[in-house]
């Protein structure tokens, strides 16, 4: 980091330093505008004071030009607007721009080489004086430039700090979230892109930390879950193996079908296990547009039923959503039985709906969220299962951008309404079937 702090600190430097000099030069050639204007018609008018009225006429213009050079130190030359050379003192200088019609530079007055200038003298003569050479001290400029670098390197260094400091302290919060500190955020101050980058920072943390909150919560539960059958399993064989406690006849059928009953829910608690585990690791890739009408028919027909309404298509993971309808389904026979048991498919605009329908007792609405929150059972629960059925299927909802709700059923029982968006290609078509009223 602090390498990159010593990049984002030359770069400064560099800019500041091109943009200086940069600066200068142009300062340095570039006229200077008003204020030359000025001083050429302040000098056009001292000159018209030293010389005679009658330019052609005066028998000392020579004296007078010698002494205007002599005072400037240079050369000062008489022209008409013919190009005629009236006069001159000193050396060579160059001739004015006879069109330009006024006072104007021959060459930049800043050009140490060879200052000159055409004064405008009278309606049709030009004095063309010519500076010497200044010669000015470069040092003072040099040690202007460098206390300039020196100033700006000073104040360019706490914006350098400023920026890198706050990537170093982001760095930092990664660091502790890597060591497994899952409630590291990064205070986040402005409104720039390191400022984007926080956010973003501590809305993956915050969501790490819930999904590792709930696998911990998961795990702990599903621990406690299965451990009621895996004992029953245990005092199972344990009685099987004993001569002088083994059930016969009618006890021992009825120990069997119990054994065979933990086990068919140890299994169905792991693949519900293996269900969340996969959801947690997968994305958005590998979705495709599937027909829900087609899934709901074909998992409806595990339970002895027929799917109705239309034809709609989802984009999703066609496995999840076959299990996201099999736990409803199993839900409803569970708590309702198969009597008055339905399931419905619609399309609604630009989304899907599954309906289940039952004719169980129903659920109060105080107790709709919690039947949705793993291992909460409503009252009335039968005790089978794990609890985490529903959960599972809401999660596949939410994961496929929709959601679930429990309604009341008319004339009794509930129903689950699972609302998906519908792929942007689907088209409805009308499905066979009916439901029980």
């Amino acid at each position: 980091m602090k390498r990159l702090a010593t990049k984002v600190y030359l770069a400064f430097l560099a800019v500041l330093l091109v943009f200086f000099l940069l600066t200068a030069l142009i300062f340095w050639r570039a006229p200077h505008g008003a204020r030359d204007r000025g001083v050429l018609e302040a000098a056009a008018a001292v000159a018209r004071l030293a010389l005679p009225d009658d330019l052609r006429a005066a028998p000392d213009l020579d004296e007078r030009l010698a002494g205007i050079a002599a005072a400037l130190g240079g050369s000062a030359h008489l022209f008409t607007d013919d190009g005629e050379r009236l006069a001159r003192a000193g050396g060579l200088v160059p001739q004015p721009r006879f069109e330009a019609g006024r006072s104007h530079w021959l060459s930049p007055p800043h050009d140490r080489h060879a200052p000159a200038a055409a004064l405008r003298v009278g309606e049709d003569h030009w004095l063309v004086v010519a500076l010497p050479p200044r010669r000015g001290d470069p040092h003072g400029f040099l040690v202007l430039l460098v206390v300039l670098l020196l100033a700006l390197a000073v104040g360019a260094y706490p914006l350098a700090r400023g920026i890198t400091g706050r990537i170093e302290g982001l760095t930092e919060r990664v660091d502790a979230l890597g060591r497994g500190e899952l409630g590291a955020r990064v205070e986040v101050s402005g409104r720039d892109e390191i400022a984007r980058l926080a956010r973003s920072f501590n809305h993956a943390s915050a969501r790490i930390e819930e999904l590792v909150g709930s696998q911990r919560t998961l795990l702990a539960s599903a621990s406690h879950e299965l451990r009621s059958p895996l004992a029953r399993l245990r005092v199972a064989i344990e009685l099987l193996g004993d001569e002088d406690t083994r059930p016969e006849g009618a006890r021992l059928e009825a120990l069997q079908e119990r054994i065979v009953r933990d086990i068919d829910r140890l299994d169905a608690g792991v693949e519900e296990l293996l269900v969340v585990s996969r959801l947690d690791l997968q994305g958005t890739e590998g979705r495709s547009e599937v027909d829900l009408l087609a899934i709901a028919a074909e998992e409806a027909a595990r339970f002895g039923l027929e799917a109705g309404g239309e034809s709609v298509r989802v984009r999703g993971d066609d496995r999840s959503l076959r299990h996201l309808v099999r736990n409803l389904l199993a839900n409803a026979e569970r708590h309702a039985g198969r009597e008055g048991l339905g399931l419905r498919v619609e399309a609604r605009n630009d989304q899907a709906r599954l309906v289940v329908l039952d004719r169980g007792p129903g659920i109060p609405e105080d107790e709709r969220e919690a039947v949705f929150q793993p291992f909460r059972r409503g009252r009335g629960s039968s005790g089978d299962g794990i609890g985490i059925g529903l959960a599972i299927a809401r999660e596949i909802a939410e994961r496929h951008g929709g959601s679930i709700s429990i309604e009341d059923r008319e004339g009794g029982g509930s129903a689950f309404r699972v609302t998906l968006p519908a792929a942007p290609t689907s088209a409805a078509a009308s499905g066979s079937g009916a439901l029980p009223g």
